[in-house]
């Protein structure tokens, strides 16, 4: 049941932003466009929610790996030398995903 009803507040988040994020022909001239709108609200808005999911979707994966690896380090002592690494490893492509999906939410936001 909160599944649905986040994803029904995500649902009317976007519906109500996609109008208020219209673009008129004024921006048009200006050099603007749908994907880099000038001095739009909405496109912060949007750039910040985007940059929050995608560091929450980070922390939630980090937090997955970490607690399995535990586990098994639990599990098998002895391999823990080899769980760990591959931990680190998967951690560190998720933190670079992550700061990938940051950068690119500032640029909309800042063009």
């Amino acid at each position: 049941m909160k599944k649905l009803l986040a994803l029904g507040a995500l649902a009317t988040v976007l519906f109500v932003a996609a109008p208020a994020s219209a673009q008129d022909d004024a921006d048009a001239a200006e050099g603007s466009s749908w994907v880099f709108p000038v001095g739009n609200a909405a496109a912060y808005l949007g750039a910040a929610i985007g940059a929050g999911l995608v560091v929450m979707g980070a922390a939630r994966g980090i937090g997955n790996i970490g607690s399995s690896a535990t586990e098994s380090i639990a599990r098998q002592p002895e391999a823990a030398k080899d769980v760990s690494g591959a931990m680190l490893l998967s951690a560190a492509l998720i933190e670079g995903v992550a700061l990938f999906g940051v950068v690119v939410t500032l640029l909309i936001a800042l063009k």
